[in-house]
């Protein structure tokens, strides 16, 4: 995982919660983490990681303070630790 994934994936576990992560951002992630991703249309994408399966809506805007929590529960759930697995 290069660089610019690590930082988006541990500003997703960062205090406060930022709001300017994109939806791109995070594919690039979820597929270096080894996650099956399909864009399921109305600009959701619906990602498959260790046996478990969500949807996200991405806006052109950044993701809601909702969705980003959201999405940290998610990668929590597949076990996956940014700070043990992806150190910066």
């Amino acid at each position: 995982m290069n660089h610019r994934h690590r930082k988006v994936l541990h500003s997703l576990f960062s205090h406060p919660l930022p709001n300017n992560i994109h939806l791109r951002e995070l594919e690039g992630v979820f597929k270096e983490l080894g996650a099956d991703l399909d864009f399921t249309g109305q600009g959701r994408l619906k990602v498959t990681l260790n046996g478990h399966s969500a949807a996200f809506h991405g806006a052109d805007h950044g993701l809601s303070h909702e969705e980003v929590v959201s999405i940290k529960k998610f990668v929590e759930t597949c076990g996956v630790d940014p700070a043990r697995d992806y150190p910066l």
